[in-house]
């Protein structure tokens, strides 16, 4: 599923019109990236939890030359999917 896909899908199942369904995911995609930006967790019960974790400097290997890098530490966003979304999907 697509994001147009995810519009249609909200618009169907709310009664919206397409133009406020993509709204409303374009105003949830956004607010997570917000709260995660700023180091803040999002917790939706029953579905998941996004967060940020620290991802630790490395040295990894140019796949091409072979030659070691080094791999800056950096912040990576992660989801942990909630017991309802696990039960769903089994």
């Amino acid at each position: 599923m697509n994001k147009k896909e995810l519009v249609e899908q909200v618009a169907d199942r709310s009664g919206l019109s397409k133009n406020k369904a993509e709204l409303v995911v374009n105003t949830f995609i956004h607010q997570t990236q917000d709260s995660l930006s700023m180091g803040n967790a999002l917790q939706l019960i029953g579905f998941g939890t996004f967060s940020v974790t620290d991802r630790a400097a490395r040295k990894g290997r140019n796949p091409q030359t072979g030659q070691e890098i080094h791999i800056p530490a950096c912040k990576m966003p992660q989801f942990k999917p909630g017991n309802k979304l696990k039960e769903a999907i089994k």
